[in-house]
């Protein structure tokens, strides 16, 4: 189980303002909450260190980089053991088409987000790099039509006054300025 970090109300306000524009500088983000920038780099820092914050992410368009297919893909590994799922958990998040990978419980051990060009490509990469596996018992294939993102993590403080509008489709940390 994970470790849980206490958090203050700045920290709850930095969280939530980051996950809504990762793009702020410390500068601004401080203004907002209340506290000096270089408190809110320290602040920003320790919640990297943490753990809390994982990253940022410059998110694509997969249809305009000619990957305007994208699918699910329902993986069950036989035997499903330690010295065969590792390899294959390596091998499939190193492919470019893979978008993210889950370990699941169920009658499915993983299943695979990925992005290609079209279904011949599509099918290329579960006969190529799924099914001709050893260790891939079976594969299922669900087509996504349409993906929509959802709200964020920490949902908007109750008073108004601390509030900000929230904006879809920013990662929690901020630019390199930090002034």
């Amino acid at each position: 189980m994970a470790e849980t970090v206490v958090l203050d109300p700045v920290d709850l306000h930095l969280l939530r303002l980051l996950q809504n524009d990762a793009r702020s500088t410390y500068r601004d983000l401080a203004a907002q909450v209340g506290v000096a920038p270089s408190t809110c780099l320290d602040r920003v820092t320790r919640l990297r260190r943490s753990g809390i914050i994982l990253g940022h992410q410059l998110r694509l368009d997969p249809a305009k980089l000619g990957r305007g297919l994208e699918a699910l893909l329902s993986v069950q590994v036989r035997p499903h053991r330690r010295e065969l799922v590792g390899p294959f958990v390596d091998r499939i998040r190193a492919l470019p088409e893979s978008r993210t990978v889950f370990h699941l419980t169920g009658p499915d051990d993983y299943l695979v987000h990925v992005a290609v060009a079209d279904m011949a490509d599509l099918q290329r990469l579960v006969l190529d790099e799924f099914t001709s596996r050893r260790e891939v018992a079976r594969v299922e294939t669900r087509l996504i039509f349409q993906q929509w993102d959802c709200g964020p993590l920490l949902p908007p403080q109750r008073d108004a006054s601390a509030t900000t509008p929230p904006h879809a489709g920013h990662s929690a940390t901020p630019s390199a300025e930090s002034g």
